[in-house]
């Protein structure tokens, strides 16, 4: 059973990625090249919401070394990625692109490769953690 299962799911995630490609080329004729959006800083604050807790998850399962923590340090990073992707396209005016720039490239791209990171090597992630403790002082009581 759980051989077809995954059969089937290989070939829906075939048939997806075939069936993006014409989409993302109709929606390249289709879009308008500016929008006014209501709810523009909803949008921005739930990302960023979700973001904050994909990088705190991270960061706690790093923190008390569970095996899971592959799974949001994999979320923070695309959404991270995600983030610079769109500060950088949607800037307006010169201020805006230099800041975008920066934040991209010493804020989040940095940071995403760190979970990219932590993601593939989850366990020496942790065992750095663990090596880092070990060398800190000992604290007397």
């Amino acid at each position: 059973m759980a051989v077809l299962s995954q059969h089937w799911i290989g070939r829906l995630l075939i048939l997806a990625a075939v069936l993006l490609a014409p989409w993302t080329i109709l929606l390249a004729f289709r879009l308008p090249a500016e929008h006014t959006s209501q709810h523009w800083d909803a949008a921005w604050v739930g990302f960023d919401l979700a973001l904050t807790a994909t990088v705190a998850a991270t960061a706690l399962g790093v923190h008390r070394r569970m095996l899971w923590t592959h799974t949001p340090a994999a979320i923070a990073a695309t959404l991270l990625v995600t983030d610079a992707w769109f500060d950088n396209l949607l800037a307006s005016g010169m201020r805006e692109h230099v800041e975008a720039a920066l934040e991209a490239g010493l804020v989040e791209l940095p940071l995403a490769l760190i979970c990219l990171w932590i993601a593939a090597n989850t366990a020496r992630a942790i065992d750095a953690v663990d090596a880092a403790r070990a060398a800190l002082p000992q604290r007397s009581e």
